[in-house]
């Protein structure tokens, strides 16, 4: 089942997506919620009235609505860095080390964008880059999940560019900052449940800056995998549903090229992930 929250004349709801079209899924059952959100935290009997929702009359064409962020309002935005094999390895050229452990910061949930939204070139600074990476949506709260038992949390997955502002990024040792600007968070265009893909999915997970490919990598070169990045979190503190897991970018990033290639206004990001879909953002100078 593929999972969105869309805009269609003014009105935000919930469906899914068949047959490119997208089919409203408070309009087919009253008893599911109106929000991505409100959903995922009703567990798995909501995931299958959903499912039950059949097509009807009503159903709109994927191509007249707007596709938002699938999850806009998650409690966390969490990200694991230097988890692919290559980028450590590029990673180095630029100074950092290799870390002993997994290594995690925030993303603020204010920079959450949407699939095709503009993403905002700082006026602070000229050094923004582009990350592709498989996001994990936490299905159920949870805390000390067992790395055997993690793909029982997973609701499903999305495309997700870690957008980052590097000289922001590098300046402080959390990360944070550089990695929270309003709209680096472009996520979506769906959330594909586990079911359609399995709980270790090998994906192809690929980045294209103007149509040139920059990032070409599978999911299984992760250092630390889903269940276990799942398992460490866990460790710490409380999972919750709708929570965002951004799970590593491979190597190709702009900031390790010789020289450095940063994005520029007018260009033009599209992250693909086998099985799951794309998204495409273009890079804006931010507003007045």
């Amino acid at each position: 089942m593929k999972l969105v929250t869309y805009r269609h004349q003014g009105h935000t709801s919930i469906g899914k997506v068949e047959g490119g079209h997208v089919i409203d899924l408070p309009s087919g059952d009253d008893a599911l919620p109106t929000t991505m959100l409100a959903l995922l935290q009703a567990g798995p009997p909501a995931l299958d009235r959903a499912r039950a929702v059949a097509a009807y009359a009503n159903a709109l064409p994927l191509s007249d609505v707007e596709l938002l962020a699938p999850v806009p309002n998650p409690s966390k935005f969490l990200a694991i860095g230097m988890n692919y094999r290559k980028h450590v390895e590029e990673a180095s050229k630029v100074g950092v080390k290799t870390p002993p452990t997994q290594v995690w910061f925030n993303k603020q949930v204010s920079c959450i964008n949407g699939p095709f939204g503009d993403v905002h070139l700082p006026r602070v600074s000229d050094q923004l880059d582009y990350e592709v990476e498989l996001c994990v949506v936490i299905g159920r709260r949870c805390r000390h999940v067992k790395k055997e038992e993690a793909a029982s949390v997973i609701a499903g997955y999305m495309v997700c560019n870690d957008v980052s502002v590097r000289d922001w990024q590098l300046a402080t040792q959390t990360m944070t900052i550089g990695k929270s600007f309003d709209t680096t968070g472009p996520t979506g265009p769906w959330i594909v449940t586990r079911d359609e893909l399995g709980d270790l999915p090998a994906l192809r997970l690929r980045l294209y800056v103007n149509g040139e490919l920059r990032q070409d990598d599978n999911t299984d070169q992760m250092v630390h995998d889903l269940h276990a990045q799942i398992a460490h979190l866990s460790a710490a503190f409380t999972l919750e549903p709708g929570d965002l897991i951004a799970t590593g970018t491979p190597s190709g990033v702009g900031v390790a090229m010789e020289p450095p290639s940063f994005l520029k206004v007018g260009d033009v990001m599209r992250a693909e992930i086998e099985g799951i879909g794309a998204i495409e953002n273009r890079v804006v100078a931010e507003p007045a």
